[in-house]
This record gives structure tokens, sequence and C-alpha cells, in this order.
């Protein structure tokens, strides 16, 4: 039987290291793709590796098509063709207004959270089509139909972009057996908010979520899981938000 082989993008912390932990579990040798943190990367390539799965890390800027090129390659040379990509490589920029943000963040804003989406997915899709099947998992946000004015609004059209994107990517995929849907996590409590100046979000916006708290990793990583599953085989072109009511 061949094995599962998924492309995790960002899987070095946060969501990502939750996806391929969960994914470990439900069987999939797992790629683990990080940007800078090597240590952490391999820590999650460990995690994975006690779960009885094969993995390897991959450091790659999925804004570059030769790092594409070069993630996909080391994976199906080390670990066997590529099954299953989930997109969760993704930055938010500094927090604040759109009047007040630096061009060279919008940029690359842009450039990682669609641009680095679209150039997977391509990458993926030209895999997949050829076997005639796979699945490809989006990491969108809620912040998409919220907007998050004052915090993201860039942030937020490029993941309304990911969802515009999913749905399209799934109707283009389908005939070849290929399934693209996304999940759209609310706040969730992870590092990338101290990365953006403002560690104590979570909390703080923690009265405004409906459960009244944040999200945790694992629970969208579970959401992940399942979409990446064959119970969720006639899903496609769907968008599962996890954001606790908000």
């Amino acid at each position: 039987m061949k094995r599962l082989v998924t492309v995790v993008t960002g899987g070095s912390r946060g969501i990502g290291a939750a996806t391929c932990r969960r994914l470990a579990e439900d069987g999939h040798d797992v790629v683990v793709g990080y940007l800078r943190d090597a240590d952490a990367a391999e820590d999650v390539a460990e995690a994975v590796r006690r779960a009885g799965a094969r993995s390897v890390c991959v450091r790659a800027d999925t804004s570059v098509e030769a790092d594409v090129e070069r993630l996909f390659a080391v994976a199906e040379k080390q670990l066997g063709p590529v099954t299953g990509l989930v997109n969760n490589a993704g930055v938010t920029g500094p927090f604040g207004r759109l009047a007040d943000s630096d061009p060279a963040d919008l940029r690359r804003i842009v450039e990682v959270n669609l641009l680095g989406t679209l150039l997977c997915s391509r990458r993926a899709a030209r895999v997949m089509t050829a076997r005639g099947n796979g699945v490809i998992v989006n990491v969108s946000s809620a912040a998409a139909t919220l907007g998050s004015p004052g915090d993201y609004v860039h942030y937020a059209a490029t993941k309304a972009a990911v969802d515009a994107l999913t749905l399209g990517l799934a109707k283009e995929l389908g005939p070849d057996g290929i399934r693209v849907n996304a999940v759209a996590p609310g706040v969730i409590d992870t590092e990338i908010h101290a990365r953006s100046g403002d560690p104590d979000r979570p909390e703080r916006l923690a009265a405004s979520i409906p459960l009244r708290r944040a999200g945790r990793p694992e629970e969208v990583a579970a959401a992940i899981a399942w979409l990446m599953s064959p119970e969720a085989s006639y899903a496609t072109g769907t968008v599962v938000r996890v954001s606790g009511g908000r």
C-alpha cells in the first residue's frame, strides 16, 4: 500500500506544527516546510517520527518558485509522490490601519499569503493531476469575511483571495479527482500575535467570541485532518470555519 505524503508549509510552529503532528497520527508521512527556524522544524519532524510516520524538513520561501520546486522535489525523492498539500504558510504583517502601512509589508503579505499559495497549489496540481487523485487544504481566515478593520485589512484581503482560489481550483481540479478545501480559523492562541506586535490579543478578544475563548492550534488541525481524510470524500470547494462562532 502506498503511503500518504503530505506537504505542510509553515509547518514549524502554530497551526502548521499541530497539523503535522495530527496528520502523522492519521498515517501521513509529512514534509515540514519552514522558512527560518530549522530547530523548531526538526522538533516537529521528530514528533511525526515518534507517531510512527516518516518526516523530512525543507526550508522554502513559498513565494519563490525555485523554492517551491525544491520543496516538492525533496518530498518526492525522500518520501515519495506527494498526495496532499496544506497551504499554511502565512504572515499578518504589523497590526494597524491600512493608511499607516508600509508598502514593503503589503507586498510581503501578498507574496506569502496569495502568491505562495498559488505557486504551491500549481505545483501540487501538476503532480496530482498526472496521478488522478490528491487533496489540497488551504488555511484561510475568518478575517476574509470580517474584513478586520483597524487590525489588518491587507491580510484579510489576501485570505478572501485564498477563499476564491479554493472555490475556483476545486471546480477546475474536481474532474481530475482532486479535492480542494479550506479552513478559516478565528482567533487562535499562537505566537503569530506576538510576532505581529500584540501578544495579548487572544486574551483581549475572548469576550467578543461567542465561545468566550481563543481557539487552540489542535482544534484547527483536527478540521484540516478531516478535510484531508476519506471521510470528507464528497467535500470540495468548501471553507470550514473554525472560529468559536466569530
